[in-house]
């Protein structure tokens, strides 16, 4: 008998991690349901916010190549219209995302289809300029398998020259359940590792085996996706810098600041030139008298941020720079209250929008203790980086006669 309990408690691994969902829905006092579904989707926004580390060192500088599965199996509809439209519509909102929380930082695309892989962008720093690039992607075909292979071989070959304070990245999305590679990618894996590169993966279908080893041994995330906004989750999982790895290395970094300029001597005729970073083109972009002289070498730029090819001077805007800053000072996390704790004293208002707070949870800053509502506490947080309480209060200044 006791070998028959031991059995019927015995249960698959998939009953093991599944979440009984219903046993969290109870009524209230009234029979009404509304306050659960209220607590959920309140706990969903705040979910991202929370799950941010804290005081770990984060890699400001980064250098990220997103992978875009181009295989027949992005032509499924589970997504509507298709995988690859859903995809490219994400892909957009993300890259403006991961500009604007990393300004100092670079993106490229590449795509894999028919058991090859191709170089949609390189990295860069203008959003514009990828999402231009991936709005064409509609028209293409999809074809045959992808190889992650020879994904991986293109993108480390980039991003083995960039230097080691900064931070490899590279992001699959994939939605073939196979891949085609020319040799032996667990050799390809070990590489990813050696070089310091950071693999992550979105699955648009099931777990692969050879995603989460990848995954797992370059110390990045693998995630399969439920519906399109968990697609839309997981994408903006990686806006926020990863923590940097322990052999990053620690240096003090030259960088310079050029104004953009029609000309680089007032008196001289305005004539059009080549900037250094379509120099290899075969078309007429990047030829034009406007551009980003570099101070030390005088070599133009269309776009900052750069590394200029000549000096090797890390090219970037002033105000880029001080956006960066939010990632080695992040904002505390605010005190989670419910209105029944706040004092009968106190202002019942949101400090931010001024509007009278009706949900039963705020939040306050543990500073200068004033009350925000959860979507502007959100938005300080993603966004405004700052509180608006502590700006507009100073300390009072004491002065002390003699």
């Amino acid at each position: 008998m006791a070998t028959g309990e031991e059995e019927q408690e015995k249960t698959y691994i998939w009953e093991g991690d599944y979440e009984r969902t219903w046993e969290a829905i109870k009524e209230d006092e009234s029979g009404s349901l509304q306050a659960v579904v209220d607590d959920i989707l309140h706990r969903a926004k705040r979910r991202r916010l929370l799950d941010r580390p804290i005081n770990v060192r984060l890699g400001m500088m980064r250098h990220l190549y997103v992978i875009l599965d181009m295989s027949k199996s992005m032509e499924e509809q589970d997504l509507k219209p298709s995988r690859l439209a859903s995809a490219v519509k994400l892909m957009e909102h993300f890259i403006e995302e991961y500009f604007d929380q990393n300004p100092i930082s670079q993106i490229g695309i590449l795509t894999t289809s028919n058991k090859r892989c191709e170089r949609l962008t390189e990295l860069g720093g203008n959003p514009k300029r990828h999402i231009a690039a991936l709005q064409k992607m509609l028209d293409r075909s999809c074809e045959n398998e992808p190889s992650l292979q020879n994904s991986l071989e293109l993108a480390a070959n980039n991003l083995r020259h960039m230097p080691g304070h900064a931070s490899r990245e590279i992001l699959i999305i994939l939605g073939s359940l196979t891949t085609c590679d020319p040799g032996n990618i667990h050799d390809t894996i070990q590489a990813m590792k050696e070089l310091n590169i950071r693999c992550s993966v979105i699955g648009l279908s099931a777990e692969v085996r050879v995603c989460r080893k990848l995954s797992d041994v370059t110390q990045g995330t693998y995630g399969i996706i439920l519906d399109e906004p968990h697609f839309k989750d997981l994408l903006l999982e990686h806006v926020t810098p990863p923590p940097a790895n322990a052999n990053t290395e620690s240096s003090l970094i030259r960088m310079g600041f050029p104004q953009h300029l029609i000309h680089t001597e007032k008196n001289k005729v305005e004539k059009p030139s080549m900037c250094m970073c379509h120099l290899d083109s075969k078309g007429s972009q990047g030829f034009s008298t406007t551009g980003y002289f570099c101070p030390q070498c005088r070599s133009k730029y269309c776009e900052l941020p750069v590394e200029c090819k000549a000096c090797g001077l890390t090219l970037v805007s002033a105000p880029h720079l001080a956006r960066s800053f939010h990632h080695l000072f992040p904002l505390d996390t605010f005190e989670e209250l419910s209105v029944s704790d706040i004092d009968a004293a106190d202002d019942r208002f949101c400090f931010a929008c001024q509007v009278e707070l009706q949900e039963q949870t705020v939040y306050r800053c543990p500073r200068c203790k004033k009350l925000f509502c959860l979507d502007c506490e959100l938005f300080i947080h993603d966004s405004l980086h700052t509180c608006p309480g502590c700006t507009s209060s100073r300390p009072k200044q004491t002065t002390t006669t003699t």
